[in-house]
């Protein structure tokens, strides 16, 4: 009854990783139940999805092919682009967001044009405005620039603008720490950069750094982000909780593969209760302040307080 805090369903957004060269779902080895889909399990799973009754998805690409510029990231007949036209088949008004980034797509990992160990980051966001353009134009509701590159957030609204598409929000990645929870999302994804082409510090942000990313959340919502996020999540509550109080947009959490695979290890060991682990710490991030959630846990989530309404009563559990 006292509770300042209630989980809710409608505050989780559930993460697919569709990859167009498998011809089933393939499991993810560092994320127990999570799995690569192909194309034709897509339908099956937005049913389901739907019908523990989350609110939507993201969706991540594994393209057939990779080159220096991530060439089908933005074609018309990409995997990112082909799921939501099947998603649109089977849920017209269901809400479909989609990953704008260049690092599962190119050779290298990065998540731009590489100039030698160098992203350039200009160059990178002519490219990631033409990925939004493509996936506006394939149905997408929300497009999710992730690559932390400067501007994109600006050259991505312009181009959405330019190609009539000015309902098609922007939940930007504005806060991405480069952390060391991304691990099992890379082995899904397949999206590590390349060895000895550096790592992502140059254009991700330092994790002892907070009011920097006061910065780059403003600066996202002058250029005309919808949504803020940060990411990750569990060890970011603290810049989760600044933003709510210094901003007024909606604000997105990303609980990452890492808090996912950690709690999900420490289950099967028997050394934590998963359940219970899981909905204290996503409690705890919308406690911080977020509005939303996107979690690997969404579908467990979402029959746990289906079967206990009561979510404050199954976190105590």
């Amino acid at each position: 009854m006292f509770s300042e805090t209630r989980l809710a369903i409608s505050d989780l957004i559930y993460p697919i990783f569709v990859d167009s060269r498998i011809t089933s779902r393939e499991p993810v080895p560092s994320m127990p139940g999570i799995y690569r889909l192909s194309l034709a399990d897509v339908p099956d799973e937005i049913e389901e999805v739907m019908s523990l009754q989350i609110p939507g998805i993201l969706v991540f690409g594994l393209p057939e092919r990779k080159d220096p510029i991530g060439s089908e990231a933005y074609s018309e007949r990409g995997i990112v682009q082909r799921t939501v036209e099947e998603i649109r088949k089977v849920a017209p008004d269901f809400v479909v967001a989609t990953d704008v980034c260049l690092c599962q797509y190119t050779d290298h990992g990065h998540c731009g044009v590489l100039h030698g160990s160098t992203v350039d980051n200009d160059e990178t966001l002519k490219l990631l405005a033409e990925i939004a353009v493509s996936h506006a134009k394939a149905g997408a509701d929300l497009v999710c620039p992730s690559g932390m590159m400067d501007g994109q957030v600006k050259a991505i609204r312009a181009a959405l603008d330019d190609n009539l598409f000015q309902d098609t929000a922007i939940m930007s990645y504005s806060a991405k720490y480069a952390s060391s929870f991304y691990g099992p999302f890379r082995e899904a994804a397949e999206s590590a950069p390349f060895w000895g082409l550096g790592d992502r510090r140059g254009y991700q942000m330092n994790l002892a750094n907070r009011r920097e990313a006061m910065r780059e959340i403003e600066e996202d919502i002058t250029e005309g982000a919808d949504i803020v996020m940060v990411k990750p999540a569990l060890s970011y509550l603290d810049v989760i909780r600044d933003a709510r109080i210094q901003f007024r947009e909606p604000i997105a959490a990303y609980s990452t593969s890492g808090e996912y695979a950690m709690i999900k290890a420490a289950g099967a060991a028997n050394w934590l209760n998963e359940k219970a682990i899981a909905l204290e710490i996503l409690t705890a991030i919308k406690r911080a302040g977020a509005d939303l959630t996107i979690t690997y846990f969404a579908k467990e989530v979402a029959k746990w307080l289906q079967e206990r309404p009561d979510a404050d009563q199954a976190h105590k559990t």
